[in-house]
């Protein structure tokens, strides 16, 4: 048995234990609760944070939201107001609304056979451009000697040989003079067309002993000096101008009399409008 001393000293050593324990354990007790406090703070700060950021970006939601609406809104709009050809040129209504006034004034056998926009803007040029011609060309002159075609937008002025050039020769007639500024008059009106001329010969061959090698020579002198002409005399943009021969191989009629021959020696003038540009003056003219 232990005696009383020893009892003491056993007790001793067990409430210092105990003693020491107990402090250890309030300690660690103490640093997680600063760490739950650390953590239940931060907690709250994540918390307010992420709604902070879920507001925005709800905020941010609805505006894209409404820029897409406004977006589509828009888009009816310009839809309705714009139409896209198949060629890919591009109408306005105000345009649309200058090609209906032309349109009113068009033939209506001719605008019933329209069956597409392009149809009706090829109608609406050939007759804005026909119509010049006529008044400035067809009142003044022989119906033998110029005639007027349309095809598409193309403009085609065939005028006989007579009215422009000397028998076998290149050099103008003054007869040309008032003709040539009368298409002068016509094409500087227009700012978007180009104007190609074309000569062409009847089949008999070049005399021998001639300054002119062959027919293509002819046909291409001729349609260089009315180029010349045009741009020399009446003031012509030559950028807008194209000289070209045929010879005598796109005949009207056969060479077969001296009055098919007599046809077939021509000039063509055939004006070129450029689409864009002309339906964007169309529009400016609003």
């Amino acid at each position: 048995m232990m005696n009383s001393k020893t009892t003491r000293n056993v007790l001793l050593i067990a409430i210092t234990a105990g003693t020491l324990t107990s402090c250890v354990s309030k300690k660690k007790y103490t640093q997680l609760q600063s760490e739950y406090d650390d953590t239940k703070v931060t907690l709250v700060k994540t918390t307010v944070e992420k709604e902070e950021i879920e507001a925005k970006y709800a905020a941010i939601e609805a505006r894209v939201e409404n820029y897409n609406s406004k977006i589509n809104s828009l888009q009816e709009t310009n839809d309705a107001k714009f139409d896209i050809t198949t060629n890919g040129t591009v109408i306005s209504e105000d345009t649309k609304k200058q090609l209906r006034t032309v349109l009113a004034n068009v033939d209506p056998s001719e605008l019933a056979q329209a069956e597409t926009l392009e149809d009706s803007m090829n109608l609406a040029v050939s007759y804005k451009l026909k119509r010049n011609l006529d008044k400035d060309l067809e009142s003044n002159s022989n119906p033998d000697d110029i005639a007027i075609d349309i095809d598409n937008t193309v403009v085609m002025i065939s005028i006989s040989d007579k009215m422009l050039f000397r028998s076998g020769s290149y050099r103008m007639s003054k007869e040309a003079d008032d003709l040539l500024q009368r298409i002068a008059t016509v094409v500087n009106s227009e700012p978007a067309v180009e104007v190609m001329v074309e000569g062409h010969t009847d089949s008999r061959t070049v005399k021998k002993g001639s300054h002119l090698k062959d027919n293509w020579d002819l046909s291409v002198q001729r349609a260089t000096s009315i180029v010349r002409e045009l741009q020399n005399r009446y003031n012509v943009d030559p950028s807008k101008l194209i000289a070209s021969g045929r010879s005598s191989y796109v005949p009207l009629v056969p060479n077969d009399s001296k009055e098919n021959m007599a046809k077939n020696r021509r000039t063509k003038i055939i004006i070129l409008p450029n689409l864009d540009k002309f339906l964007a003056l169309m529009a400016s003219n609003e």
